[in-house]
Order: C-alpha cells, then sequence, then structure tokens
C-alpha cells in the first residue's frame, strides 16, 4: 500500500514537471529549439526533396536562417495548410511559416511578424485552355484551391462557382491535370514553379495577378517575445544579405525592395 502511495506520488511529480518543462518551452528565450510548421506541398516555399527526404525550400531557408540569427535550432515539420493555425493554438508548434498571406480573419487567431514576402495570387490552366484568361471569367467554372487558402477564400467570391477545396495543392493540380476542375487558384511563385516543373507542358499561368498581398510569419496569440525575436532575426538576414542570398537561390532573382523593408 505504502508502495503505491509513492508510486502515485512520483507519478504525479513527473506529469507536473513535464508539463513544466513544456510550459518553459514556450517562453521565446528560453527556447534551445524551435518547433516549426509548414506545408511542404507549395514548392518552392516548402517541399520534401526528393534525393535527401528532407524538407526544403525558401520558407525552410528564412527560418533556418532567422532561427541562426536568434541562437537557436529550427525544427521543421510537415503539416497540412489548415492545420497550421490549430497547431498553433494548442502549443503543439511555435511558429508556422507557409506561404501564408496575412489577412484581417487570421490576424483574430494568430501574430504575424512583420512581412517577408509580398505575393499574388492567380491562375492555373490547361495549356489548351483558350476560355479563361482573366479571373473574369471565373463565373459558373469548377476551381481547384487547397483548404484554407487565399484562393479559397478568393473563390468563395466568385458568383456560381463550382469550388473544389483540396487538402495540399498538389491534389488541386493533379484534378486540373484529369479534367476535374477548369482552374486553379494559387500563389503565383508556386503557380510558376509548377508550371515550370512538373506541368511543363500540361499546364499554363494566365491572367493578371488578384491583388498582391504580404507573407507572414506566425505564432500564438500573444507570444509578443517569441514574435519580437522572428522580427529581429528577420530585419538582421535582410540587412547582411541573407535574405537576398536565399531569395535568389529559389527564385533565380534579387528580390524587389519592398520585399526588403
Amino acid at each position: 500500500m505504502k508502495f503505491k502511495k509513492i508510486a502515485a506520488l512520483l507519478g504525479a511529480f513527473t506529469i507536473a514537471s513535464s508539463l513544466f518543462i513544456a510550459g518553459c518551452g514556450n517562453t521565446g528565450t528560453s527556447q534551445k529549439t524551435w518547433r516549426v510548421g509548414t506545408d511542404a506541398t507549395y514548392a518552392p516555399f516548402g517541399f520534401k526533396d526528393k534525393d535527401s527526404g528532407k524538407l526544403a525550400g525558401f520558407d525552410v531557408d528564412i527560418i533556418n536562417a532567422i532561427a541562426q540569427e536568434e541562437g537557436v535550432e529550427a525544427d521543421v515539420q510537415n503539416l497540412n495548410f489548415d492545420a497550421l493555425l490549430p497547431a498553433l493554438q494548442s502549443n503543439t508548434i511555435d511558429i508556422a511559416i507557409s506561404d501564408m498571406t496575412i489577412s484581417e480573419d487570421r490576424a483574430k487567431s494568430v501574430d504575424f511578424s512583420k512581412p517577408y514576402y509580398i505575393a499574388g495570387n492567380g491562375l492555373v490552366v490547361n495549356i489548351d485552355n483558350t476560355t479563361i484568361n482573366s479571373f473574369k471569367d471565373l463565373e459558373g467554372k469548377r476551381i481547384g484551391v487547397s483548404i484554407g487558402s487565399t484562393g479559397a477564400e478568393i473563390a468563395s467570391k466568385i458568383p456560381n462557382a463550382d469550388v473544389h477545396q483540396f487538402n495540399i495543392i498538389v491534389d488541386a493540380f493533379l484534378e486540373l491535370q484529369n479534367k476535374g476542375v477548369d482552374v486553379v487558384i494559387n500563389d503565383t511563385p508556386v503557380n510558376e514553379y509548377y508550371v515550370n516543373g512538373k506541368g511543363k507542358g500540361i499546364a499554363k499561368v494566365t491572367g493578371e495577378d488578384y491583388d498582391a498581398a504580404p507573407l507572414g510569419i506566425a505564432v500564438k496569440k500573444g507570444n509578443t517575445e517569441l514574435l519580437n525575436k522572428v522580427n529581429d532575426g528577420l530585419a538582421k538576414i535582410k540587412a547582411n544579405g541573407k535574405y537576398a542570398e536565399i531569395y535568389k537561390k529559389w527564385f533565380g532573382k534579387e528580390p524587389p525592395a519592398e520585399d526588403l523593408k
């Protein structure tokens, strides 16, 4: 009986200690590792390298560079895009970076860093499509988007549109190829990467971009300490040339002045 009481006390102490340590891990300055979530289906922002099996891309390099400036490690994990904000709110991850537009709706549940990229949304159609040339041509069309994306928000406002939502953008592009949708709305850099890579000779980018908007790095609402460190690291890599180096690596050109602000 005494042994059971001692065991129970030890168990309770272990649980309490674990919770305390876990809590300390989210304070910002005391962390040695940032748990980072990204959707690794948004090449060139994030994807799984087929040779190494590791996560790679612009977003991965950016958060690793920021972490290095702040003296911590970044443990980047692959999550579906629509799971990123819930993961922040439940303390499953500390940071989310995934080609994520800063929007009023998202800012109600998370805090965003200063912008690290300016991106517009564009259209991808099959290469033989001649009827969709702009967003004005989308009424009544079958539109592919990824769940929780800005593209999904745009599509929801198009009259009589038949919107098909997918867990990952790769599936939307595949459905386009299979003629299951007429068009995909998605961030332009990802669209361009797709049509110049896996979609070459199959799909094309068409029309002008929807209004360009800033992308941000998200943290849990109220985690000001961590947010300040992310912003500090971002400012440093923009000032020391590391940001420009990463940008050129993934987009093949120098970053525009607005991205360096």
